[in-house]
């Protein structure tokens, strides 16, 4: 039993780290350096960056958001990042009274000008709701990144940058994706800070 379980956690922690390494790829790399500078010029030119997804995507968007607002490892001034995730009584209120599809879209509405930036993260690209709040941000003058599996779904056509993670399951693009927060948030971090 214990040498199962000595398998499975190397098999695991093997399967991640050459997922991650694929990361490396020019054309990830672009992806990656792209989707930064266009959230860096957004808060540059006083913009926001709106942050969203479900389960372990809604995770996600309030752990990135919050290395925005805080700090990520330099100190700097605050930056406006709104994991749309993260009020309880807007998610609840918009479900019950138009539906779970709407919960994102109508605070996209509500928040989002034109200049801003979302981060729409889903394992799969097809999240109804995150898709819908991609198409009203986009229809608002904001920009769209995305942030998915393997296939890129239908993020990958509505999203001005979509960042594919080289996997279709679902635990390992999630431990890409905080990877890939992380690098977003210090080439943010580093760029605003010069």
């Amino acid at each position: 039993m214990a040498d199962e379980v000595t398998r499975l956690v190397s098999a695991r922690i093997t399967e991640s780290v050459e997922l991650q390494q694929k990361l490396l790829e020019p054309d990830r790399r672009a992806l990656i350096a792209r989707a930064a500078q266009l959230m860096a010029d957004s808060l540059r030119g006083g913009g926001k960056v709106l942050l969203f997804g479900n389960g372990g995507s809604a995770a996600d968007a309030q752990h990135i958001a919050a290395e925005l607002v805080g700090r990520y490892l330099k100190e700097r001034a605050a930056l406006p990042a709104i994991a749309l995730t993260a009020n309880s009584s807007n998610v609840t209120a918009i479900a019950n009274d138009y539906g779970y599809g709407a919960v994102f879209t109508r605070q996209v509405e509500a928040l989002c000008k034109p200049g801003d930036v979302v981060v729409a993260i889903s394992t799969s690209g097809n999240s109804p709701n995150v898709v819908a709040a991609v198409d009203a941000a986009r229809a608002i003058g904001a920009t769209s990144i995305g942030l998915t599996g393997a296939g890129g779904g239908k993020l990958l056509a509505a999203c001005d940058v979509c960042i594919r993670f080289p996997s279709d399951d679902t635990p390992r693009v999630q431990e890409g994706h905080t990877l890939i927060g992380h690098i977003l948030c210090e080439l943010v971090e580093n760029d605003l800070s010069v």
